[in-house]
């Protein structure tokens, strides 16, 4: 079951460029928490802090507190945090040089699987969750990037599921996907949020109206709207929400 996310005071920095302004929001277990807001306003930086990719990028930093229930992120190891802490990119990124079955496989072996019997279990297991096993049951030694780009993503989102985290952060999933494969993702990622808890950042207002259970809104760094999705849409708090949500900027 998914896990609760509290976060306090976020700030975050790329070398002397402040992304994120003393961010605090509470992410209930178990929900769809779409991330809107215009390009450059720390979306994407929000969900890297919430998984210590952040971190990684040179001359980047953070302050502020980020916990998983009672666990401060930030204390444990980086790897073990981006275990519980899944992640998919906004562009497929399957391993190029590994089958189907293996880029699921790898995750697996690396964080202990070795019984092969275990291992077949969990890979069926992990692409059935992300509703492409039957797409893919008979072409599982076939290389990945012979999958159609929406097929691709899917698997990602298995690979991620495979080692069975606590919160899947998604940024930009279905961006660069056809309308098709955008409704299987956004299908997924209604069906997924009832045993993970799910950060899903997107321009697509649709998108978010339609997957999310609660919307935050981020405009230069800052959290300005945060709540039940139709609220955000429908009746806006902030002026600049109304703003953005009917279209008159970003």
């Amino acid at each position: 079951m998914g896990k609760s996310i509290s976060v306090a005071g976020l700030s975050a920095w790329y070398g002397d460029q402040q992304t994120l302004q003393s961010i605090d929001i509470e992410l209930k277990a178990n929900t769809a928490t779409a991330v809107i807001g215009p390009s450059g306003c720390g979306k994407s930086t929000f969900v890297r802090c919430l998984n210590r990719m952040h971190e990684t990028v040179p001359g980047a930093r953070m302050e502020g507190r980020v916990r998983l229930e009672e666990e401060d992120l930030y204390r444990m190891h980086p790897v073990d945090v981006r275990r519980i802490v899944g992640m998919v990119f906004q562009k497929p990124n399957p391993f190029p040089t590994l089958s189907v079955f293996d880029n699921i496989a790898l995750a697996l072996r690396l964080s202990g699987v070795r019984r092969r019997s275990e291992l077949a279990e969990r890979v069926e297991r992990s692409l059935r969750m992300a509703a492409l096993w039957d797409e893919v049951k008979d072409r599982l030694r076939q290389p990945a990037t012979e999958l159609s780009g929406g097929q691709q993503q899917r698997l990602c989102i298995a690979r991620a599921l495979a080692v069975e985290p606590e919160v899947l952060l998604m940024d930009e999933p279905a961006s660069a996907l056809d309308p098709i494969s955008t409704l299987r993702i956004e299908e997924l990622i209604r069906d997924l949020k009832s045993r993970y808890t799910i950060v899903i950042v997107t321009h697509n207002m649709q998108q978010a109206t339609r997957v999310a259970d609660r919307t935050a809104f981020f405009l230069n760094g800052e959290l300005i709207e945060f709540g039940d999705t139709s609220q955000v849409f429908e009746h806006p708090r902030d002026r600049r929400t109304e703003d953005y949500v009917c279209g008159r900027f970003g």
